[in-house]
């Protein structure tokens, strides 16, 4: 038995915009029967199958090769998950099994198979990665790469970017693409969403060559960027013509660190952060919207940037130490636990927070401190842009050489 979310996710988007918006669910109940033979693989199927990738697997598809079809992956899953369990996760990548339940129905996808799944979590090496090789009909592969997932691993290694010349994460990912590659005679492409993206790249510019000859494409949606040491590399300038870079307007995450890829800015229902969520990304027919990044994502990104740049290696790995200490001596390995036991956890935060080494907290505040003289600085440089952009509007020599 399955389940569709497609008209409880209009809903909700509705009502928080004010206006009904065409997402991805839209996207597979129009298109959903169109073979690819006659409409090609493009940005909306990457995100889809992008998306797809933070379902959890694990008992569904195997990790040896076993090959399973897409409606056999959709009725395991929801002969383990019920609807009412879904629906009760908060998370944004809760409602995206659902979109396994469109995309079996229609003929586009439907025999679109699954395999080589993987789902690891190291600790010591604060590590967390999900895999997943996507056959689709006619003949090529999509190797997806998962997001950050609700542990608080995962998003401490997505802090580790900013000061790590290779995480293990993305050594793995390196592995996981060869072992693929090697066992593969197709066309491949490779892409994911947030961290899955920069995966995705990093894994795509630094495989084994013979790999990387088959890649045809690489996307990474609204994915963290990488030190500048790996964007200057040979391998990564090689790999830029095939990368495709896709962000929100009011992108934050996307914008990290550097990527010196040509950005592909969508529009978005939501609003701030939320943009992050891929389902809220608008569509018309089979194309996203696209619009002009927006002055508050400008502003962030020259906050965000400068702010970096001022701080070394060292300073940024004391920052990310510093900021997850207190989450790490809780126990509790994610943040749903943390929010289901707020006061508790409120306590031991507290309590953690009063073993870090005085200099320590100083630093972190002095850098936090800094950001917001940074993100002040950036409002004020970006309206004094716009008064001067007005009274050059308004100059006597324009009015004369025009």
């Amino acid at each position: 038995m399955t389940f569709s979310l497609h008209n409880d996710m209009i809903k909700e988007i509705e009502n928080k915009a004010g206006e009904k918006v065409a997402t991805v669910f839209d996207y597979l109940e129009w298109r959903g029967d169109v073979p690819f033979s006659a409409d090609p693989f493009q940005e909306v199927d990457n995100l889809v199958l992008a998306e797809l990738a933070y379902t959890d697997f694990r008992g569904i598809v195997p990790s040896d090769g076993t090959v399973i079809t897409l409606q056999e992956a959709s009725q395991s899953f929801f002969s383990m998950h019920s609807r009412e369990e879904l629906l009760a996760d908060k998370s944004f990548y809760s409602k995206c099994p659902f979109l396994m339940d469109e995309m079996a129905k229609g003929g586009r996808f439907g025999e679109m198979k699954l395999c080589w799944y993987i789902d690891e979590i190291d600790v010591r090496w604060e590590t967390q990665i999900s895999a997943i090789t996507f056959l689709l009909p006619g003949g090529s592969a999509y190797v997806a790469f998962r997001g950050t997932d609700g542990s608080v691993i995962g998003w401490k290694e997505d802090f580790n970017f900013s000061f790590l010349s290779e995480t293990k994460g993305q050594s793995r990912a390196i592995q996981y693409l060869n072992e693929i590659g090697a066992k593969l005679d197709c066309p491949l492409l490779v892409g994911g969403h947030s961290k899955g993206g920069n995966l995705a790249v990093y894994a795509s510019a630094f495989c084994d060559p013979a790999v990387r000859e088959k890649i045809l494409a690489v996307y990474s949606n609204d994915g963290p960027g990488f030190k500048q040491e790996t964007t200057d590399s040979e391998e990564y300038i090689q790999l830029l013509p095939k990368i495709v870079s896709i962000i929100p307007d009011t992108s934050i995450i996307g914008l990290l660190l550097s990527s010196k890829s040509t950005h592909r800015v969508v529009k978005s229902s939501a609003s701030g952060i939320l943009q992050h969520d891929g389902l809220t990304w608008q569509v018309q027919r089979n194309r996203f919207i696209e619009v002009p990044l927006s002055p508050t994502a400008e502003i962030i990104h020259q906050t965000m940037g400068s702010w970096l740049e001022q701080m070394d290696d060292e300073t940024r790995q004391t920052f990310t130490d510093t900021v997850f200490f207190p989450f790490e001596a809780t126990g509790m390995e994610t943040f749903s636990e943390i929010s289901d036991q707020k006061w508790k956890v409120v306590e031991s935060f507290l309590d953690a927070a009063k073993q870090i080494p005085k200099e320590k907290q100083k630093e972190v505040l002095r850098l936090l401190g800094q950001l917001g003289q940074l993100g002040t600085q950036a409002v004020t440089s970006y309206l004094t842009g716009l008064v001067k952009g007005k009274e050059s509007e308004d100059s006597p020599e324009d009015v004369q050489s025009v």
